[in-house]
């Protein structure tokens, strides 16, 4: 199933408290559940403006009928195509 990068911008995210950020994660799992199985949040990366979202789903209009339910933007969805770490540039 193909893994997604979302990028949300939210002006001020980084200085989120710990309460607002348990409410919108509290939010988006809520919409999880109505949508099914078939998408998953694997995990989010909070920056001073932006929210970069990891999820599996199907295809990219399930990731944005989430945002819709949910109230979330949804400014990019891009399908992650490969991931790299220090061990990729490691000969075989």
């Amino acid at each position: 199933m193909p893994k997604y990068v979302i990028e949300r911008e939210v002006p001020g995210a980084g200085s989120q408290t710990k309460e607002q950020l348990q409410a919108v994660s509290q939010t988006s799992c809520s919409v999880l559940n109505t949508l099914g199985p078939q998408i998953q949040w694997i995990e989010s990366y909070v920056t001073d403006n932006k929210i970069y979202c990891i999820y599996i789903a199907p295809n990219k209009q399930l990731i944005e009928e989430h945002a819709k339910r949910g109230g979330f933007p949804a400014n990019s969805i891009s399908e992650i195509k490969a991931t790299i770490d220090p061990t990729t540039a490691e000969r075989s």
